[in-house]
Order: C-alpha cells, then structure tokens, then sequence
C-alpha cells in the first residue's frame, strides 16, 4: 500500500476515508458525513484525549467530514486543508445554513444584542465565517445581527467573498498575539498557522504545517540571485516567517512567544545555534 501522510488522509487499521479504498488496509471504510463548527475555535489533537497534543485549531463555520462519533469524540477532516485529528463533538453542528460573512478583525465580540454596553457572550476570531440575517444601528454604531439572534460590530465582519488584497498586511494585524503552539486563531497563534490564516484571508490556500509549506507554496528560489521582497516566506527546520521586505520579517515565535517583526539577519544569527541556517526561500 501507498505510504501517505496521516495529517491529511484519515485512516486507521480498523476504519478509514472511503476515498482511500485500495491505498490503505482497514478493516472499515466510510464516506463519513458533512458537519460545520459551531464553536469559536475547536483545538484538534491526534487522539481522542485532551492530554494529546493540539496539532492545530479548526473556526467556526469551517466544514469538516466526521469518520466517527464516539464518547464525546469526532474523528473529522476538514475541508478547507484537508487536516485530520480529534475534536469534541460538542463544537458541530449540522450545515444547514451557509454563512454570509467572515470576521475581519483580528479579534471581535459577541453581544446578545444590538449593544456594546451589554455584557459580551463570546468572542470570534478572523477567519470565523458565521450567518447575518439583519442589521441595526444604535447611537452611531453599526451592528450585525447573527442567526442566533446575538451582534456583533458590523465593520469587523465583512462578506464572504470579499479577499484581502495583501496577506502580508493581514499578518501585520497579528502583531503581539500570543504565540500558541498549534494555534490558528487571533487568541493564540504558531507560525504556519499564521501564514495559512493570512493567506486564506487574501484568497489564497496554504496548508497548514512549516513543512507542507516549504514543499507546496510557490516556488522556491535563491536569494543570493533572485532579492528577497515583501510576501517572501523564509524556512527554517521547523519555522516559517513571511518577509515585510527585503531585510525585515514578520513571524509567530517561540522567542518573543508572540507574534513579532524581526530583522532577517538577526533571526539568523539567533536562530542558527539552536536550528541552523534557513533550509529555503519560496514566493508565493
């Protein structure tokens, strides 16, 4: 059988994706069922335990196929990037209603109603895609409302179908947020998740880990020969950083443990003791 990556194909020795029937030995398969996530962010981990590690985060309104439901565990695959890991069956939802807009801000409030002074009953991240089904205006402010009957700030939410120009300039919204190991979220956020987020945000998919992407984004090229510029992402073993420039950088890391410029040669010089060199340079 084809030797493939268990990050992006979901499969066991007693059940796997149907689509993998003839790749791999299991000893069920199935086309699983379509879900969304309902809950703000949605940790997935590589087994059934919270004590397991988180491999990266899933936002509400993202689409995933669920293999397996089992004593508050779903083993699911998402859509979007094809990522494969446990979460709690508790944050989805069935996908009758498609989401409208898509949160902008790095971080926004929920409200239970049409006013900023209410106590707040939830947060979203950017990237969230939820349902608006109105509006309404108090005292100068503009609000969405939600399907659920909640608001949010109108101009931290967008259409779904409306891309950011520069995902550059969307990971500089990310300065200072806490670095988060497996972290794809405006709460808590790792490298690879940063690019993927800004990325998706611009249009434009990325998969989700340092090294999917140093293989699968752009094309890789020699500084040396071609100079660096805005947008270029740098690779060591391990991380990931998107250029600003030609000499400064934009990355999550577990340095500053947040998100953080940096000049280029500083963080190689930094970096090299513990990690070496940088193993690439890609445009998207």
């Amino acid at each position: 059988m084809t030797s493939l990556d268990r990050r992006l194909n979901a499969f066991r020795p007693d059940l796997a994706d149907l689509r993998l029937k003839g790749k791999v030995d299991a000893s069920r398969f199935s086309a699983g069922e379509s879900a969304r996530v309902t809950t703000p962010v949605l940790d997935v981990h590589s087994a059934p335990d919270r004590g397991a590690g988180m491999d990266t985060q899933f936002l509400c309104g993202q689409l995933v196929r669920v293999f397996e439901r089992q004593a508050g565990w779903a083993w699911v695959q998402a859509e979007r990037d094809g990522y494969v890991g446990y979460v709690s069956e508790a944050g989805l939802g069935d996908c009758n209603e498609e989401a409208t807009h898509h949160v902008i801000a790095q971080r926004s409030f929920v409200y239970p109603k049409a006013e900023l002074k209410a106590p707040i009953i939830g947060a979203h991240s950017m990237g969230a895609s939820l349902r608006v089904v109105g509006e309404e205006e108090r005292r100068g402010t503009r609000y969405f409302l939600l399907a659920s009957g909640s608001a949010m700030i109108a101009r931290h939410l967008s259409p779904i179908s409306s891309l950011e120009p520069d995902y550059v300039t969307v990971a500089e919204r990310f300065l200072h947020t806490p670095y988060l190991w497996g972290g794809a979220s405006g709460f808590g956020i790792d490298c690879s998740g940063l690019v993927q987020l800004s990325m998706h945000m611009a249009g434009r998919q990325a998969p989700r880990d340092t090294d999917m992407q140093a293989r699968g984004i752009g094309a890789p090229f020699d500084p040396a020969q071609t100079p660096l510029r805005r947008g270029d992402l740098v690779f060591w073993r391990g991380h990931v950083a998107i250029m600003l420039d030609s000499l400064e950088m934009v990355h999550a890391n577990g340095h500053t443990m947040t998100v953080a410029r940096e000049p280029l040669r500083e963080a190689i010089d930094r970096i090299a003791p513990l990690y070496g060199q940088p193993t690439g340079y890609r445009r998207p």
